[in-house]
């Protein structure tokens, strides 16, 4: 997203929205660490968050795999009301019975925070404000170029494949927090309360195909 240098817009940690004049600001942004606050074994949704699309991943409810789910249209801005990208994330979570949603914070290799991280904030603000699953933040550094390089890899041009590389950067986002997540647990993090049985591990059928 290009800012206009005069006018930018700034969401505060707190949700609330303004414009501020000035170019924007470069600031460190502190994603969250995987297994802190932890809702237990059920499956997570990763989101890869652009401009024009939003990829979709979901885990098992092992939270060990991540896999592709869909790529929405990118269609709600920051003074829209909730548009339909929003309505089918909700739906999306509510169809895998998701005890977790992450979402990518793209960030630079020096750890500050780009212009798509108001975006990115946006949308998990938004899925915040109407669900009780909570929103993690995950870093999202070379996501994107790496999914992108391993469709290359197996002969799918950029191109063509835009909304497969939207999903697998929502594959790898998702992948990553669940490999820190297990990782934080086997380095001897106190256990956190299976939710799954809360969430219908076991007993509920299998998401529906969209």
């Amino acid at each position: 997203m290009v800012h206009d240098r005069a006018e930018w817009h700034y969401r505060g940690n707190d949700g609330t929205s303004s414009t501020r004049k000035g170019n924007p600001p470069t600031m460190k942004v502190h994603p969250d660490t995987p297994g802190v606050d932890d809702p237990g074994n059920g499956r997570r949704i990763g989101l890869d968050v652009g401009t024009v699309r939003i990829g979709v991943a979901s885990s098992d409810r092992d939270a060990r795999l991540a896999t592709p789910v869909e790529t929405v249209k990118r269609v709600t801005g920051f003074k829209d009301r909730d548009g339909a990208d929003i309505e089918r994330l909700l739906e999306i979570i509510e169809e895998y019975d998701a005890v977790e949603v992450v979402v990518g914070l793209p960030r630079d290799l020096q750890g500050n925070g780009s212009s798509s991280v108001k975006h990115a904030k946006e949308i998990g603000f938004r899925i915040s404000r109407r669900s009780d699953v909570p929103v993690r933040y995950a870093d999202e550094r070379l996501t994107t170029v790496e999914a992108t390089h391993a469709l290359r890899a197996s002969g799918v041009s950029e191109k063509a494949g835009r909304s497969v590389i939207d999903q697998a950067a929502a594959v790898a986002i998702l992948q990553s927090w669940l490999d820190g997540r297990n990782n934080y647990r086997d380095m001897g993090a106190p256990e956190q309360a299976d939710t799954s049985a809360a969430h219908g591990a076991g007993t509920s059928p299998e998401p529906k195909e969209t």
